[in-house]
């Protein structure tokens, strides 16, 4: 075993000048853009110098050889403490691993009776480097007590020398960066997974309890990883037999945007099951988004219809938004009327929305729309599908047998292929029919 040498005191970074440059090669960061610089950069290598700081109150039996060396063959550079003290002071953020002597008195306050209080002292002191234990031969179970607790490896002080030494360094430090990148991961999926389960709670769940129609619904957010955006909609059946429907827009793609979506569609929901319709309700919707938008220039488009509990009929409120689409058999899908059209919500204090009465028949199939539909692209040129050519591929997919939920998956599919690829908008399409 190498002759052990005396210790001599190390300078910290900060007081060396050499804290800056360490900073940008490694060593647990109080920064988090420091943090993330320092997971992105390997630790040992070319133009990295690895630094541990001994915690060891004893300097004629440290394990410290003469020269430890990383993967590259570069010196590691070693700082001393002789207490928890002086460790803290020196624990600059250049430091990479920590080698502590589990022979430690515990700190004051500690409990007496516990092996390893100055272990968990050390973690919560620094608890984003890497640590290995120093313990005796004969004592490998506090060892293996030590790495349950947090530490990332443990070594017997008489079986100690350079090389050993800096693979355990090298492995211990690697190792940490591991488990912190694999915490963050396990952190990011749960908190993707709990965002998950509230956008999808805050879907809605249409209520149609005795109602003949038919419902069915395709969503797709525009945003990336995400559940929810700025279209939204809903239906419901009140007592008397009628069913209300609606589809809506907030301009733009943001979680503000698919926010103020989710509160129009409660508020509409509430209203709607309060009796209010057609033009009063539009108006007091327009009043909650006037109160819960972050701008003023901030709009939504919106279509309602409330369908006859014959089924034969229907009224219709357009703010903004595109027609319906009708199909029946026997004749082509076309679009509802447009003419009394009003304004979006939010652009125009006062506005009025006409109702306008529609008739169904007996059989038939009533599509609301997003605009994110119609203004995909059609091939590499800048011409977009529009209406017209959605009016079409409808038709066609309506020749092909397709309903319900299949249209609407094969709408939207298709709509996505013309475009060369994912669309950019939101996209909401609500379908309900009525057979004979």
């Amino acid at each position: 075993m190498p002759v052990p040498i005396p210790r001599q005191r190390a300078i910290p970074a900060a007081e060396s000048g050499q804290a800056e440059a360490a900073s940008t090669v490694g060593g647990p960061l109080k920064e988090e853009a420091h943090l993330a610089h320092r997971d992105a950069t390997p630790t040992s290598g070319t133009g990295t110098t690895l630094t541990l700081l001994l915690i060891e109150d004893d300097p004629a039996g440290s394990p410290i050889v003469p020269e430890l060396l990383d993967a590259s063959g570069k010196p590691i550079r070693v700082r001393t403490a002789r207490n928890l003290t002086e460790a803290e002071r020196l624990l600059t953020d250049d430091v990479h691993c920590i080698l502590l002597d589990l022979a430690l008195p515990a700190p004051g306050g500690s409990d007496a009776d516990d092996e390893l209080a100055v272990l968990k002292h050390v973690l919560r002191l620094a608890p984003r480097h890497a640590v290995l234990a120093l313990t005796a031969s004969a004592d490998a179970e506090r060892g293996a007590e030590a790495v349950r607790v947090g530490a990332q490896d443990y070594l017997f002080r008489d079986e100690l020398d350079g090389r050993l030494l800096s693979r355990a360094i090298r492995y211990a430090v690697e190792r940490k960066r591991s488990d912190t990148a694999e915490r963050r991961l396990a952190e990011g999926r749960l908190r993707a997974q709990e965002n998950r389960r509230l956008e999808r709670g805050l879907l809605p769940t249409p209520l149609l309890d005795g109602s003949s129609l038919r419902f069915a619904a395709r969503y797709r957010p525009g945003r990336s990883r995400a559940l929810l955006g700025g279209d939204f909609y809903d239906a419901v059946r009140t007592p008397d037999g009628t069913v209300h429907a609606m589809i809506g827009d907030v301009c733009g793609h943001g979680p503000d945007e698919a926010a103020l979506g989710v509160e129009l569609r409660i508020a509409w929901r509430a209203l709607t099951l309060a009796g209010l319709c057609g033009d009063e309700l539009l108006g007091t919707l327009q009043q909650v988004l006037e109160h819960e938008r972050a701008d003023e220039e901030i709009f939504a488009t919106l279509c309602t219809v409330d369908i006859a509990p014959d089924g034969r009929s229907a009224g219709l409120c357009l703010a903004g938004h595109p027609a319906p689409l009708l199909a029946r058999p026997g004749r082509d899908a076309q679009l509802l009327p447009y003419d009394n059209n009003g304004p979006a919500l939010g652009l125009l204090p006062g506005a009025r929305w006409p109702r306008m009465q529609v008739e169904l028949g007996a059989e038939w199939s009533l599509m609301l729309y997003t605009d994110g539909l119609i203004e995909g692209r059609v091939g590499a040129g800048g011409e977009r599908l529009g209406q017209d050519g959605m009016v079409s591929m409808i038709r066609r997919q309506l020749s092909e047998g397709l309903r319900g939920e299949a249209l609407l998956r094969a709408a939207v599919t298709e709509v996505r292929e013309l475009n060369g690829g994912e669309l950019t908008d939101d996209v909401a399409v609500v379908l309900l029919d009525r057979t004979s």
